[in-house]
Order: structure tokens, then sequence, then C-alpha cells
């Protein structure tokens, strides 16, 4: 069988999003979903699946959180395999586990309890950065959320990137029947900074850039016949273009390197800003580790 969409479901109503747009994807491209839901330290602080109840049993509640979620994928999605399950240890790690068997996982925004974005900060995030396959957090307060091709219009980063960001936005725009906007940010100088001959920002190593722009035209060679595509050259800092154009797209992917840290997460700030305030949608593809300078 084909590996499966997975999606972390928790109860809250950022993940319930989540299980709409994956049921779309999932029977876009005619996979199974497989729900997903890690228990461990989630706080109850609400009775909304229990029917009021003040006090509902741990067991029940979860039961009624996956079967909720499987209900909810059913209603969207009639024909779609669906499949369910209740895993050890913490979000994080589970959902990380899951991603070694999954073509690509979804999560929500946002998770149950009072903080805002809990969901993001403390698993999409952790997830994103550490998944082997790509992720997608889905944003948005739309309840149902709209269809996968509502604005016809994929956006993909194209920066520091060995292309396998282009070529999952390529393929996406291609199954849905839009347009692919392939957007470059083009940082212009400082006026401290020294500049070369051309008016670029002088800089003693070309060959980071240059493996870069290699890539994204091997890329879009592969592109599928018949899909549009749109290339975008903007000045400006790459995260606040990419948020600037996602306000008109159905999906925003970018790409993320693998890089070894000794503290945090090997996620930049691109991928940061735009998982914590995109309007629409975020792919976060991984990209190979990226060798460091000898």
């Amino acid at each position: 069988m084909d590996q499966p969409l997975v999606v972390g479901v928790d109860g809250s109503g950022g993940a319930l999003r989540a299980v709409d747009w994956a049921a779309d994807e999932a029977a876009l491209r005619r996979l199974p979903l497989r729900l997903v839901y890690a228990p461990l330290w989630v706080r109850y602080e609400s009775a909304e699946f229990a029917g009021g109840s003040s006090s509902p049993d741990t067991g029940k509640l979860v039961e009624l959180i996956v079967r909720g979620a499987a209900r909810r994928a059913r209603r969207r999605q009639p024909d779609l395999p669906i499949s369910t399950a209740v895993l050890s240890g913490s979000p994080e790690d589970a959902l990380v586990r899951e991603s070694e068997h999954a073509w690509a996982l979804a999560v929500g925004s946002r998770g149950r309890g009072g903080v805002p974005s809990l969901l993001l900060g403390s698993v999409s995030l952790f997830v994103a950065a550490h998944a082997a396959c790509p992720v997608i957090v889905v944003r948005g307060d739309q309840d149902p959320p709209a269809r996968l091709s509502a604005q016809g219009r994929i956006v993909v980063g194209a920066g520091d990137t060995s292309g396998a960001a282009v070529r999952f936005a390529a393929e996406e725009a291609d199954r849905r029947g839009s347009v692919l906007e392939v957007v470059t940010a083009r940082r212009r100088p400082a006026a401290h900074e020294p500049v070369g001959r051309r008016g670029t920002a002088a800089a003693p190593d070309h060959a980071p850039a240059r493996r870069a722009a290699e890539a994204l035209e091997a890329a879009l060679r592969d592109i599928p016949e018949g899909v549009t595509i749109q290339q975008r050259l903007v000045d400006g800092p790459a995260r606040h273009v990419l948020l600037d154009r996602a306000s008109t797209a159905d999906l925003l992917v970018i790409g993320a390197g693998r890089r070894a840290v000794h503290a945090g997460l090997p996620l930049g700030r691109v991928a940061h800003t735009v998982l914590h305030h995109s309007p629409c949608p975020v792919a976060v593809v991984p990209e190979p580790p990226v060798r460091a300078r000898g």
C-alpha cells in the first residue's frame, strides 16, 4: 500500500482543520489517511468532547477525540481509506517516528490549552525540523478550511535549496491545476557594506549561491508540462517577501536543510517566521544536509 498521509490530532480546532486539509490532499493523491494521537502530557482543560461532563474519563476522551477526527475526515471525503492509532510517547517523538513511513505529515497550528499556537510552538516546529518527510502546518482560522485550490496558486521559496521544495511545489501545482509561483528574494546591500563591481554586496564565497541557482534551474527543468510557472525576483528579506506572496496562495512551500546545531532547532529565521505567521498552510520539505565549510 502507498505511504499514508499522517495527521497529528489532539481534539483542538487547529488539528481538526488539519484533518480537513489532509483528507482533501489524500483524496487528491489517492493515498490512505492515518490519524494519530499521542496523549502523553496533554492537559484536558475542557469537557468539549465529553458532552459537557466536568471530569471525563481519560480513556473515553481519547477515544472521542480519535473517532471524532475520523468522522470529520469521512464527512469531508467519504471514499477515503482511513486508519487511526493512539501512540505512546510524547507527540513530538511519536510524529517523528511516524514520518519515517509517511508520505507527509500534517499538523495544526494551534494545540489545546490556554496558550495560543501551543501546538506550533511545542510540537509542529520540532516535527518540521526533524521529520523524515514533508511536514504541512495547516494555518488559518477558517472552519472548515477552503478547498485546496481556492486561490489557484502555489508559492515556493527558491532560496538556498537543492530543488526538493521546488519539485514538491510543482507536483502540487500539477495535481491541483494551479499556477506555480517561484519566488526569489533579493537582498540589496546596506549602505555600510562593501559593493562589488556589478553593484551587489561583495561576497568572498559565491559557491553556495551558485549551487542554489543550479539546483533551481535543474528543478525547473523537471516541472511537468502544462504547469504555468511564474518566476518572481523581489527585493527584501526572504521571510517578509514570502509572507507577502502567501497572502494570495493556497500553499507556501519552503525547503529546510538539516543542519547540525548545538542548541535549538535546525530551522532558520525564514522557516520560523512563515510557520508562525503565514496566512496559508506551509509545507516544509526536507533538503539534503548542508556540508560545513572546511
